[in-house]
């Protein structure tokens, strides 16, 4: 049976409520915390004694209500919110412990100088052509990807056929989708293909840790082709290659976009559990 994940800020307070203190809990309930004492986080704290299946709610919680946010409020993130979000992720694993990941956060106007960058090669045309899946691509993703853009583009109104409307749609990946902060995820291109697998734990741990806090984020592979562009505005090191890229901000609600689903396959659909009684 297939689910889908939810974004409902109320429903990841009650199963996370023991484990977030109040000033957490107001940021996701759609407050504003701006006193520099007030902590989201739970650092040197006495945590409360909970059960197992409390501390399992909260994390599930937290993982369903993961959704890739695509407007954003225009509200700061404070750079200390960053900095807990990042060190929680350096926690994610690596093939021996190699620990590859990269990633450069923007704000401001650092932030608005990348965009203009890759927004220029965007409109010239210049960037090298999106390979971000093979062709032909199999059946099963493709169907699945076909009803990924119905979806999308249905929630903003846009037609199929409207390719001016879909083009300055994906212009607005460049500008981080309004977000007030973008990071940039880069590895060292002399690695091979696994170490591009712990990156991506990596970016899983980054999105995870944030919503844990109430800021939500979008992982946008369509800055990969970009790396031209971003490389020097960045004074990246010759042996890095741009992977990909990701907004991070507090979430609008109200943006249709935002309101979209997007279904998961059900767990018999991808997994086989094997040996086990009855």
């Amino acid at each position: 049976m297939a689910f889908t994940p939810t974004n409902d800020r109320d429903f990841l307070i009650k199963h996370c409520k023991s484990f977030l203190d109040e000033s957490a809990a107001l940021h996701l309930s759609g407050g504003s915390v701006h006193h520099p004492t007030q902590k989201q986080h739970l650092v040197g704290k006495t945590m409360p004694e909970c059960s197992q299946e409390t501390i399992a709610n909260c994390v599930s919680s937290v993982v369903r209500s993961r959704r890739a946010v695509r407007s954003f409020k225009q509200e700061p993130l404070p750079r200390e919110v960053v900095e807990q979000i990042l060190t929680d992720a350096a926690c994610a694993p690596s093939g021996a412990n190699i620990q590859p990941w990269r990633v450069y956060v923007v704000s401001g106007q650092v932030k608005a100088g990348l965009t203009d960058a890759v927004v220029s090669a965007f409109r010239a045309g210049t960037a090298p052509a999106p390979v971000h899946f093979p062709e032909p691509l199999p059946d099963l993703f493709r169907a699945r990807l076909q009803d990924f853009g119905a979806r999308y583009y249905a929630s903003l109104g846009i037609e199929r056929t409207d390719a001016a409307a879909r083009t300055q749609q994906t212009e607005r990946n460049f500008s981080f989708f309004g977000a007030p902060v973008g990071l940039i995820f880069s590895i060292d291109r002399r690695l091979n293909p696994h170490s591009w697998i712990d990156l991506g734990l990596f970016a899983q741990t980054v999105m995870i840790a944030a919503r844990a806090r109430g800021v939500d984020t979008c992982p946008q592979v369509a800055f990969a082709q970009y790396h031209d562009q971003i490389a020097p505005y960045l004074q990246m090191p010759s042996e890095e290659i741009t992977a990909f890229g990701m907004s991070m901000g507090y979430g609008d609600p109200q943006a249709p976009v935002n309101q979209a689903r997007m279904p998961r396959a059900g767990l018999t659909e991808f997994a086989q559990i094997l040996g086990f009684p009855g």
